[in-house]
């Protein structure tokens, strides 16, 4: 049974049938995620939407609606919009760590289409750098160590905060990220 469907009618049902799909048992966690990845390379248009639904979903259909979109800005990254940047931003500051994990995620994969809009983006990673979880942290430093090899202006003050984050990192996997995008960055 395919849900998530691109006719006409789709987007006139969208929150139904997104809560629908999103509430059936019979699909695994995995296969949720990655048709509704699918579904948005091929509508990418429907973004907002995704976006909207998300807002107003509890943390794990919202968890699963971010993670779609990780996934889809890993294959095209221009289907992501300032609004797009701009709500996983803001979801780095949620509660709950995987929420956290998959917007972080987001953000290393399109930074880079927004190298001027960063700052909120940065704010909330920074502070995730230090969060107790260790998926939480190591997501953070990914979309910290993308945006640091951009090579902006900003890297005056990120570096910095990031090399003091890097000597208190416990976990020598993520130093490494870390290292690896400190060392790629011309001084």
């Amino acid at each position: 049974m395919v849900v998530v469907k691109t006719n006409y009618n789709f987007k006139k049902h969208l929150r139904m049938n997104l809560q629908e799909f999103l509430a059936d048992k019979s699909i695994k966690p995995k296969a949720k995620t990655e048709e509704l990845s699918r579904w948005l390379v091929e509508n990418p248009t429907m973004l907002h939407d995704l976006i909207d639904f998300a807002k107003a979903s509890k943390d794990p259909n919202k968890a699963t609606c971010i993670e779609a979109i990780e996934f889809a800005t890993q294959k095209t990254p221009k289907i992501a919009t300032l609004l797009c940047l701009e709500f996983v931003s803001k979801t780095l500051t949620e509660k709950a760590p995987r929420v956290k994990w998959e917007s972080a995620k987001v953000i290393g994969n399109i930074a880079y289409l927004y190298p001027n809009n960063l700052d909120e983006a940065i704010k909330n990673l920074l502070i995730n750098a230090e969060h107790e979880g260790t998926v939480v942290r190591w997501s953070a430093a990914f979309a910290l160590g993308q945006i640091i090899k951009m090579q902006t202006p900003i890297n005056k003050d990120l570096m910095p905060a990031v090399e003091a984050i890097c000597q208190q990192e416990e976990k020598s996997s993520i130093r490494k990220i870390y290292l690896d995008a400190l060392k790629k960055v011309i001084r």
